[in-house]
């Protein structure tokens, strides 16, 4: 009977007995049972030096905005990582309804780690999810079957930004008799961040909010496809300066990533096809600027740049007479990956018939 079980080798104290029927490793009789051993290597792949280092080198050049980045790159220490604190690693049947055979979930505290697997000889397709334990907005759930195994946002009106960055991997794995296998496993980033960098101009800005909206609030990892909801929920960005009345402050927001200028890739969930027209805009920033007379002055700015998973985009902007925020002068040298940027302001915005945040 070619059946086996799983041990992780880099737990202390810790293994790992995955059962199946008619060999179940305890107390029984393993001579009709025969294991393959295979060599696994998983490894976090990100671009943390790329991502962050150089927006914060080309879009940051002042004084005042470096010091700023390096509170910006201190903040997103936990989301642009080469770290994992847990790992959910499950091992699924190929064939029917994609049933999980093997599952185990541990502390992996490292970048990399190697295991050694005494697995039944078969094919098998394999996902992996990382640092989902503290992501308190995030959730694998479904995981039982291949097919259906998502990473799932709650999806309230307003969300919180996440607190991790999640990281996911798929591979099939055909495990062999009588054949020294090595899998590596590359595990890769599932959301993304953006920064909005407010040069305050010496306005108040202690009312001030912003949001960020038009992610996605789910990823299925077999299929590495990302979920759009009818309408995305307005994410709280976190306030970013050195003091309470710095001139230069930045609003960050950690989210799924956003549409793509084409469905490829992406499940929308309207009634109609989404369909992007080159140019469209695909996720904004809203930002409400309270002001002396009690009236609340309202920018939208949208963005045509797609927001992918792994990236971080920064967008720099100053704050006029009205708060109003205005994007520019260009830059005459925007970086490797320019941002396109609308802007909408409405002056003594009140809440109308469409939802907005409470201010």
């Amino acid at each position: 009977m070619k059946r086996g079980r799983i041990i992780y080798h880099l737990i202390a104290g810790t293994a790992f007995v995955a059962v199946l029927a008619g060999c179940s490793m305890i107390d029984e009789d393993q001579s009709d049972c025969d294991y393959t051993q295979i060599d696994y290597d998983l490894t976090l792949v990100t671009n943390i030096t790329t991502e962050i280092e150089t927006q914060l080198e080309t879009q940051l050049n002042t004084q005042l905005e470096m010091e700023l980045g390096v509170l910006l790159k201190d903040f997103l220490s936990n989301i642009f990582t080469d770290f994992a604190h847990d790992v959910n690693l499950s091992f699924y049947d190929t064939k029917g309804d994609s049933l999980r055979l093997y599952h185990d979930e541990h502390i992996m505290d490292a970048n990399q780690a190697s295991y050694t697997l005494n697995l039944p000889m078969r094919e098998y397709m394999h996902l992996a999810a990382a640092n989902i334990v503290n992501n308190d907005l995030v959730d694998l759930v479904n995981d039982e079957r291949c097919h259906h195994s998502v990473l799932f946002q709650d999806q309230p009106d307003t969300v919180p930004s996440h607190t991790t960055g999640l990281f996911t991997a798929r591979q099939k794995m055909e495990v062999l008799e009588g054949i020294d296998q090595n899998f590596k496993v590359h595990l890769y980033m599932a959301n993304c961040a953006a920064a909005l960098v407010i040069d305050t101009q010496g306005h108040d800005i202690s009312g001030m909010k912003v949001y960020t909206t038009g992610f996605a609030t789910r990823f299925l990892i077999c299929d590495s496809t990302f979920v759009y909801p009818r309408r995305s929920p307005i994410v709280r960005t976190t306030k970013i300066a050195k003091s309470e009345d710095s001139q230069e402050v930045a609003f960050c927001s950690v989210n799924f990533p956003s549409r793509e200028p084409s469905p490829t890739r992406a499940i929308i969930e309207t009634e109609e096809p989404f369909v992007c027209q080159p140019g469209e805009p695909l996720w904004e920033f809203q930002v409400y600027v309270p002001q002396s007379d009690g009236s609340i002055t309202r920018t939208v700015l949208s963005v045509k740049t797609p927001l992918r998973a792994g990236q971080f985009k920064i967008i720099k902007c100053w704050i006029g007479d009205d708060g109003d925020i205005n994007v520019g002068p260009d830059d005459p040298d925007p970086g490797p990956d320019p941002v396109e940027v609308d802007v909408s302001v409405t002056l003594n915005w009140k809440s109308g018939g469409t939802y907005d945040p409470e201010i």
